[in-house]
């Protein structure tokens, strides 16, 4: 436990784990009086040249007056943090409050005098650029808005910490020292460089996982069978090509089957980068320790026993996660089943799956072992699944996730050369902000494929979410908008995988179908239909189809400038041979050569050989049988697709093919959709301004506002003038609670009016019939309110209000929340039980741009309605987007603005009314994706 040092409590929240440059993790917290004997130890590790660089003098050791200073900080004026592995030192930094003299100060002096000391042995792992982020937000936090730094010339590696960061700064030289002064208000520079260092240092801490040079297998034990064993059995015949030990307590020999074989890591001379840990989860934190004490670089932890058996078991999992961090270890588990990387170079197989997957290109991610189990069954299996030379490059299954996530792979597929799509199966994300971020960045480069389990249901016991009020559809919604394929079984994501890791990309969405089997063709054209796709009258080929006709027809379709995409149907004939089917596959491949730039899809049902010989013009493995004894094969909807392709030599483009016309247009679907997202994201569009937006002033009101208390849902006058500094005005709405009252406020507003009740269980429900519209005059309105009170209660019971009327058009609704995992959401959809009821409505992540808001009007399936569907007007869709994107600004500008709903938005043939809003205020939620690198807390 740290102790305070001189006037405030010990900061505990500046206490973060960060991953550095090369991979590696170190901790970061606030240095106190107790760090005397670390901060001397420390200091002499420090060579004498990095010590003058501190002290502009030689400086070899510190006096008991400096360690004095240099542990005692009130955490307001002065503040010390360290970068700790092992519990030791590595690197300090230092803020001191100064005035405009350079003298020592307190607030409201807002400059301090910032300084580093790196010892040398990890000098170049950007220890200091993480320091730097850290010290930077803990100034931010005590209003000190500028840091100052002097810095001998020499001093090349100081000064490129401080002009790499990003901030804006000024430099000059004086009296033979470097003078820097930087602002500490994050830029757009300065967060662009904070996340492009974020996702080398996580990138590099992956890759460390799933290349080592060494590895070693704890609790192997000398019987075949136990999971210690088969994971060194695994890695062994996968032919891993570095160092390889075994290691457990009870072995005497000195070799297991060939592999070297030890009691203790420590016992092991050379270095180790993995250690694969099969120990009972009492006996992990000792060999945690070992591996620690021993350099080792990550962990696997395939042992179970934590969080996911209960509250016992999570608190164990968080210890193992603050051990292993605090020896700058990363963690794949617990309860993992491994990880593979099929790479010539490396061959891992550091997994409980009993074959090395083929190698290839599709990156593999798995929360579950078992579904990791069926994805590279699926995957591997021979006729089905990615044959020949497309298969896997890495597998990550992370069992419980407790440190290395599905971000952190995202961060090292993001640059993988050897990784052209992405598949990860999620049952839960722990990040969705940084994930969303992450994944539109990667979606741009390279597809990234999700099925999302438990989306009815609470995460698994073993993972560590945020809690999030966002249902499911709109979770799947905001993935879609930064460009992730969201499909939702593990089928659909083979199947998308398999058309995405070796045909190119659709221009369009029009599809030609050809093939030798009517119906199955006329299926093709409906599925086509259902997905949004615009299909071609399929060509019928006959059963009498040869392999030329085959050819001779797709080569005609790829050369037609109406299609994008070509779907072949092809039955065989019954008592074809294998000579026929390999012919047939031939033709496909040579035909689909001639247009390079169309992606071409094979929908066929076995009678016999077809699918073999499909399957067989791709693969490469051995021609044996692969189904085990006694498994049944599998019914030809259930069977994954398989891939046609030529000569390996020829780098050849692989036909991916389904046993079902289903499943290969919903694939299509989606790369269709997918490229087109690839399009726009090329050209994202602009926040627009808005040169009447008072954003001051609205600052200003909401201060005011919240200086009443936390938590306020704002009255009609508050909202309707908040909303007015950003140009949205809300049409007038008078109390009526009794009926002279009503005829009064009708006189103020003048006639016609509407009369609505606004008791909660009637609000926005005009089928209930609380609304009455269009009174002419006083006659009509009085009728109209003895109707309500009769039909519905009293006044007091149904908080009648006198509106004047807008022009009729189309009832919309539009919403923005601040959810506490994604941020600020905005959704629109049309006003009415129906579209509520279902589900109806489209979300984009705020700021939304003017591309989002026209694709979010056209998002919603009833979005025809307000395009003049059957022969109605067409409504003013450009004020609408406007009224979207003035929203977006407001809750973009004001994070204390947690929620604004307008119901209902009348959408006119010319211009709309806004004819109910509300609007809530609290104090802004921390942004933990502004702030500096941190890991997860444990």
């Amino acid at each position: 436990m740290q102790t305070s040092s001189d006037r405030h409590e010990y900061p505990s929240h500046w206490e973060a784990d960060v991953v550095l440059r090369d991979g590696g993790t170190a901790r970061i917290r606030p240095i106190t009086v107790d760090d005397a004997e670390r901060l001397v130890s420390f200091y002499e590790q420090v060579s004498d040249e990095s010590k003058y660089y501190r002290f502009f003098a030689p400086y070899p050791r510190l006096s008991a007056k400096d360690v004095h200073r240099f542990t005692h900080h009130d955490f307001v004026d002065r503040v010390g943090l360290a970068a700790t592995v092992g519990g030791e030192f590595i690197a300090t930094v230092r803020y001191d409050r100064i005035n405009a003299d350079g003298r020592a100060a307190s607030a409201p002096a807002d400059e301090a005098e910032v300084a580093f000391l790196v010892q040398d042995a990890h000098q170049g792992r950007g220890v200091a650029s993480a320091l730097l982020e850290h010290i930077a937000a803990v100034a931010r936090e005590r209003d000190i808005r500028r840091f100052a730094a002097e810095v001998l010339p020499a001093n090349t590696k100081m000064i490129k910490v401080f002009t790499d960061a990003g901030y804006q700064q000024k430099r000059h030289f004086e009296d033979g020292v470097v003078r820097l002064e930087f602002d500490l208000e994050p830029t757009d520079r300065s967060l662009a460089v904070q996340r492009a260092r974020e996702q080398r240092a996580e990138a590099r801490s992956v890759q460390r996982l799933l290349a080592p040079g060494s590895v070693a297998v704890i609790g192997a034990g000398r019987t075949p069978g136990g999971v210690g064993r088969s994971v060194l059995d695994n890695l062994r015949e996968a032919g891993f090509t570095g160092r390889l030990y075994a290691v457990n307590k009870a072995l005497q020999e000195k070799e297991l089957d060939g592999v070297p074989a030890h009691r203790s890591v420590r016992d092991i001379a050379e270095p180790v980068d993995l250690a694969v840990v099969a120990v009972p989860a009492p006996y992990v934190p000792e060999v945690v320790a070992e591996c620690g004490e021993h350099g080792v670089q990550g962990l696997v932890v395939v042992s179970a026993g934590y969080a996911e058996s209960g509250p016992a078991g999570r608190e164990r999992q968080r210890a193992l996660v603050r051990q292993a961090r605090t020896y700058g270890m990363r963690i794949i588990g617990p309860n993992a089943f491994g990880v593979i990387n099929t790479s010539p170079e490396v061959r891992l197989n550091a997994s409980l799956a009993p074959e090395m997957p083929r190698p290839g290109r599709i990156g593999l991610f798995a929360q579950s072992g078992a579904i990791g189990i069926a994805l590279l069954s699926r995957l591997h299996r021979r006729g089905g699944g990615v044959t020949g030379v497309t298969g896997v490059s890495t597998f990550v299954s992370s069992g419980n996730r407790a440190d290395v996530s599905g971000n952190d792979v995202l961060q090292y597929w993001y640059d993988d050369p050897d990784t052209d799509v992405a598949l990860m199966y999620l049952e839960s994300i722990g990040n969705p902000r940084k994930f969303t971020r992450l994944a539109r960045r990667t979606a741009a480069a390279k597809p990234l494929v999700v099925v999302q389990g438990a989306r009815h249901a609470a995460a698994p016991q073993g993972h560590a979410v945020r809690a999030t009020r966002l249902p499911h559809a709109t979770v799947s919604a905001l993935l879609r908008q930064a460009g992730v394929i969201r499909v939702d079984t593990i089928t659909e994501l083979v199947d998308a995988g398999l058309l995405l890791a070796r045909q190119p990309l659709p221009a369009g969405p029009r599809v030609a179908i050809l093939g030798n089997s009517e119906s199955l063709g006329l299926l093709t054209f409906d599925a086509c239909l259902a997905e949004g796709l615009r299909p071609l009258p399929p060509l019928d080929l006959t059963t009498a189809a040869s392999a030329e006709d085959f050819h001779r027809a797709l080569t005609k379709a790829l050369a037609d400038d109406r299609c994008d995409a070509v779907v072949v149907t092809a039955i065989p004939a019954v008592g074809e041979t294998s000579a026929q089917d390999a012919a047939l596959a031939k033709a496909l491949r040579s035909a689909s050569a001639s247009a390079p730039a169309k992606p071409v899809l094979v929908v066929h049902v076995e009678l016999g050989g077809l699918a073999e010989a499909l399957s067989a013009a791709a693969s490469t493995a051995p021609q044996a049988a692969s189904t085990a004894p006694g498994a049944q094969t599998p019914r030809p909807a259930e069977r994954p697709a398989t891939v046609v392709s030529g000569p390996p030599e020829a780098s050849p483009r692989l036909i991916p093919a389904y046993p079902a016309a289903e499943r290969a247009v919903r694939a299509l679907g989606e790369a269709v959709k997918y490229a087109q997202w690839r399009r726009e994201v090329a050209d994202p569009g602009k926040v627009p301004e808005y040169e009447d937006i008072d954003e001051k002033g609205a600052a200003e009101q909401i201060d005011e506002l919240l200086s009443r208390g936390s938590g306020l849902t704002l009255g009609p006058e508050d909202a309707c003038a908040l909303l007015g500094r950003y140009g949205i005005d809300v049409h007038r709405a008078l109390p009526a609670p009794t009926p002279d009252e009503a005829a009064a406020a009708a006189r103020t507003l003048g006639y016609p009016v509407a009369l609505k009740t606004t008791a909660p269980h009637l609000r926005h429900r005009a089928d209930l019939g609380g609304v009455r519209l269009d009174l002419t005059d006083e006659a009509q309105l009085r009728r109209a309110y003895t109707e309500l009170t009769d039909l519905f209660g009293t006044p007091e019971v149904l908080r009648p209000v006198v509106q004047s009327m807008a022009p009729r058009g189309v009832d919309t609704v539009v919403r923005a929340v601040i959810d506490p995992a994604a941020g600020a959401v905005l959704s629109f959809g049309l006003a009415g039980a129906a579209s509520e009821l279902l589900g109806d409505t489209a979300h984009r992540l705020v700021p939304v741009t003017d591309r989002d808001a026209s694709s979010l009007v056209r998002s919603i399936r009833t979005a025809p309605l307000l395009f003049g569907w059957r022969g109605s007007a067409p409504v003013d869709t450009v004020a609408l987007e406007e009224l979207m994107l003035r929203v977006s600004r407001l809750v973009d500008d004001h994070p204390e603005v947690v929620a604004v709903f307008l119901e209902p938005v009348v959408v006119a043939p010319r211009g709309l009314s806004v004819l109910g809003a509300t609007v809530r205020l609290a104090r802004a939620p921390v942004r933990d994706d502004l702030g500096p690198r941190t890991l997860p807390v444990v």
